[in-house]
């Protein structure tokens, strides 16, 4: 009789051999497994760092507008000021223009404010 009726199972026992090539297969199945758990978590780190330097980047950005705006307010009331003073400066350069056109024109009246100068500081002395 074989091995066959005397199980009465129809299947004939594996061989040392085929369970032998059986366990290289599950070991070779579960390194390419493992494998694919440590890539899968490289992963997940690489995609949590580029999530959290996107954040930081968005925090980044935020802060400069911020700096940029304060820049551009800034920027703005300097140049009203550049330009009050430019008119000012225009004003008081065509004032003494025209006082030392009226004295070129008028010798006695430069020499009459002189004189009413004089008079002033000497009344203040007396004081």
């Amino acid at each position: 009789m074989s091995d066959r009726s005397a199980n009465n199972s129809g299947h004939a026992e594996p061989s040392f051999a085929d369970v032998d090539v059986a366990t290289r297969r599950l070991t070779a199945a579960l390194d390419a497994l493992e494998s694919a758990v440590e890539r899968r978590r490289e992963a997940d780190r690489d995609e949590n760092e580029l999530a959290s330097r996107i954040q930081a980047l968005g925090a980044d950005r935020s802060r400069l507008a911020d700096e940029l705006d304060g820049s551009l307010v800034k920027s703005r009331r300097l140049e009203r000021a550049n330009r009050e003073i430019a008119e000012r400066l225009d004003a008081a350069i065509g004032t003494i223009r025209a006082v030392l056109d009226v004295g070129e024109v008028n010798p006695d009246l430069e020499a009459s404010l002189n004189a009413e100068d004089a008079e002033d500081e000497e009344d203040e002395e007396d004081s």
